[in-house]
């Protein structure tokens, strides 16, 4: 039972903070979808499969038909949000994108990715403590973007190591022919999304 309350209260912390990054990353006026389109992307950024062999329409393939269970999943989190305004009727929200709103914003993402951020906005040599350098990002009008690195950064290394586990779990043979597949898959996308 207690390892239950544990594992909820995680989960529920996980939600809450994609949904901060998310927020960060998108415009002051949007829509659920795009909420929960850019909260899909947080697993892919940094993903070197998502640049190349894997259908770059994936995310909308898992959100679009998803919508009525990714508003199950965050509907709560988003109507209790003092800083969002959540018209659930227009399937619209508003974000505080103030410098104040987005500190209160950074200042609630996970410590890891605050590190990250740090570590990308920190000159070297300069060691500004993370409340300093979130503050500055605060006011900087890239402050999605460098969030979006941020979370590349930490993402990228374990999609390497996923990847490289792969070819040596199911062989080079395996893998190739996957692979190829995968690319096939890619092209197949992307020629449809052209035509």
């Amino acid at each position: 039972m207690n390892e239950n309350v544990i594992l909820r209260s995680a989960l529920d912390k996980n939600l809450r903070s994609a949904v901060t990054a998310a927020f960060l990353m998108l415009p002051e006026s949007f829509s659920e979808e795009d909420l929960f389109i850019e909260i899909a992307r947080l697993s892919y950024s940094g993903d070197f499969r998502m640049v190349v062999g894997e259908d770059k329409t994936k995310v909308l393939n898992i959100v679009k038909p998803n919508i009525a269970h990714f508003r199950e999943l965050y509907g709560n989190i988003l109507q209790e949000n003092p800083q969002v305004v959540y018209k659930i009727q227009q399937g619209r929200l508003e974000i505080d994108k103030s410098p104040e709103g987005q500190f209160t914003q950074l200042m609630t993402l996970p410590k890891t990715l605050q590190q990250q951020i740090n570590h990308i906005m920190d000159p070297p040599g300069k060691n500004r403590d993370v409340e300093e350098t979130l503050l500055q990002l605060a006011h900087d009008p890239d402050c999605g973007e460098v969030v979006r690195l941020g979370l590349s950064a930490i993402v990228r290394p374990s999609s390497l190591r996923q990847s490289t586990k792969g070819i040596f779990t199911a062989g080079m043979k395996k893998s190739l022919h996957y692979s190829s597949l995968k690319l096939h898959k890619m092209w197949k996308g992307w020629l449809w999304k052209t035509s």
